[in-house]
């Protein structure tokens, strides 16, 4: 018998797969409609934006990685906490190595989809500010 924790580590799976090999039908499926993607410095991106920084190859991974994954489920909807660590550019940038993502899940039609993504940099890393208060 599969929980819904057993399912949701599969659709992170599946979704950090996709997002690997800039799978935007895959994604396309992964994503909830009013998907909103929050990046590093702030900025916003509906589901079209995120899918066009890939279909574009604006953004390419040559690793993406999930660890570190902390989730609470609640009824339909979860949130996630995860290290995403991840070798890429977009459009010739090096893309930061490590993130800390929340992520949050919600059923719809009987499958998890990605809400939403909020990722902050994980300071120390490299390319990340240093913490505060540290040189």
């Amino acid at each position: 018998m599969h929980t819904a924790t057993d399912e949701m580590t599969t659709f992170l799976s599946d979704w950090r797969t996709a997002e690997l090999n800039g799978d935007t039908a895959a994604l396309d499926r992964y994503l909830a409609d009013d998907f909103t993607g929050v990046g590093p410095l702030g900025f916003m991106l509906t589901k079209e934006d995120w899918l066009a920084r890939h279909a574009a190859g604006d953004l390419r991974y040559r690793t993406f990685e999930l660890d570190d994954v902390r989730a609470r489920v609640y009824g339909d909807a979860a949130v996630v906490i995860a290290h995403q660590s991840g070798e890429g550019s977009y459009r010739g940038g090096e893309v930061p190595r490590d993130l800390r993502a929340t992520l949050l899940l919600v059923q719809q039609s009987a499958a998890w989809r990605l809400a939403s993504i909020h990722m902050s940099f994980i300071a120390g890393t490299p390319g990340a500010p240093p913490m505060p208060g540290r040189p």
